[in-house]
């Protein structure tokens, strides 16, 4: 079949501006359409970064219309992860739903279940209820992993113009982090370990030492990033002025996290909305004031050390409440019923083997209930956000009363972060786009679902 132009743009949007020509390629003559392009004299070309470029953070697509080296317009495309995670939660009990939020933002798991079970635990009305070293050991867990995502935001940021040595770095630090992650949850990621009521249990015998030698190794490598990128001419050349973005603009599409941080506004839910108690912490909200790439990355290192002073705070307060529950002691919500976990971390203790199996019919039944069938939530519905590495994380939650969700859906700051990459990035150079989406640091499991 021929190629031929239209007559009239028939792709326009309500509203939108029609073009002199469109082109309807039916069959690949594309000599036709390059020699006609030509003779229009300009230097407009069309050109997909992704969704398998290794700088965009996931598989996201990025539809660039450029003339030489500037970028006209941009347009993310998204969806090539889409996994379904809201829509089958509909389908599992309230406690296995952990297991799928989890994966959505796989470099921040422990945020995505911490927003998902304070959810369904305000629905439940035991917020009040959960144990004090329950939510000390959340916190915890959520501050090592804001450590460990800002480790891969700067270690990856930092590749990609050229700094190596920051990935090989960030990647050992995040290490650190996720050992300790093993020893406590037995997974690396996609951990699983809040759940509705409590933690899944409670941290190993030596879990205080262990998160001790975490501690020291942070404190005495943290400041390998400052010397490596702070005052480097060429980093900062090639971060500060780039991809900047307003309060009003940060306003206006959404944006939180370090990008609002960076123009100098100190908004942090940890502080503004505090949950899981953080308004009994020592910490501060760091700010910058330069709306660019450059003040994100500062943000986000100086971040790492706010954790860590949070991180030093719960490792104090677990060295005073150990033996204490981590777990409601509502025997209908708390799930596994009192599941102790071996010392190998692979499977049951043999105390709660021999329990449910020899000694307790009445054990055994109500485990095999509250495992099979879950417990259920009061009709309602919830709102609920935290503070996540990215920005805010929210969870809407809707029940029927049954013992699955009816609803649940997620605000992923990512999700909201990409409508703002033409706001940064049209009338810039094409290689200062990989430089702001690394600033805005999107996780594209958390951004499609």
């Amino acid at each position: 079949m021929s190629t031929h132009a239209a007559t009239e743009d028939i792709f326009a949007g309500t509203g939108d501006e029609k073009v002199d020509r469109v082109y309807l390629a039916q069959g690949g003559d594309w000599a036709d359409i390059a020699g006609e392009q030509a003779e229009r004299g300009d230097e407009t070309i069309v050109v997909n970064m992704g969704p398998q470029h290794p700088s965009t953070h996931g598989v996201l697509r990025l539809i660039l219309e450029m003339d030489g080296e500037t970028v006209k317009s941009i347009r993310p495309g998204i969806g090539f992860l889409h996994t379904g995670i809201e829509k089958n939660m509909e389908f599992k009990t309230w406690t296995q739903g952990v297991t799928y939020v989890t994966r959505m933002d796989y470099v921040a798991p422990i945020f995505n279940e911490a927003v998902y079970c304070l959810a369904v635990e305000k629905l439940l009305g035991i917020t009040d209820d959960i144990p004090e070293r329950a939510t000390v050991i959340r916190v915890l867990m959520m501050e090592l992993n804001r450590l460990a995502s800002h480790l891969v935001a700067m270690g990856t940021g930092g590749m990609e113009i050229g700094a190596l040595t920051m990935m090989t770095i960030a990647f050992r630090e995040r290490e650190m982090i996720l050992d300790f992650f093993e020893a406590v949850s037995g997974l690396r990621m996609n951990n699983a370990y809040i759940r509705p009521g409590g933690v899944a249990n409670d941290l190993p015998e030596n879990g205080l030492e262990h998160l001790r030698t975490v501690i020291d190794w942070l404190k005495k490598h943290l400041p390998e990033y400052a010397g490596f990128c702070n005052e480097n001419p060429i980093f900062i050349g090639r971060m500060a002025d780039i991809a900047k973005m307003d309060l009003s603009a940060c306003m206006m599409l959404g944006v939180t996290g370090p990008p609002l941080r960076s123009t100098g506004y100190g908004w942090d839910l940890r502080k503004t909305q505090p949950y899981c108690g953080y308004e009994t912490y020592d910490f501060d909200v760091v700010t910058w004031a330069s709306d660019d790439a450059y003040g994100r990355f500062r943000i986000r290192l100086q971040e790492c050390w706010e954790s860590l002073r949070i991180v030093e705070q719960c490792y104090e307060r677990l060295a005073r409440s150990q033996g204490e529950p981590v777990m409601v002691a509502d025997p209908k919500i708390a799930w596994p019923a009192q599941l102790t976990v071996g010392p190998d971390g692979q499977g049951n203790s043999n105390e709660h083997i021999r329990h449910i199996m020899g000694q307790s019919m009445e054990a055994l039944i109500h485990h095999f209930k509250i495992v099979t069938e879950g417990f259920k939530v009061p009709v309602g519905q919830v709102y609920q956000a935290i503070e996540s590495p990215k920005g805010e994380l929210a969870c809407h939650v809707v029940s029927d009363g049954g013992n699955r969700p009816y609803r649940v859906h997620f605000r992923d700051p990512g999700f909201n972060h990409l409508q703002s990459v033409p706001a940064m990035c049209e009338g810039g150079m094409m290689s200062d786009v990989v430089v702001a989406v690394a600033s805005l640091d999107p996780v594209l499991g958390g951004v499609d679902r």
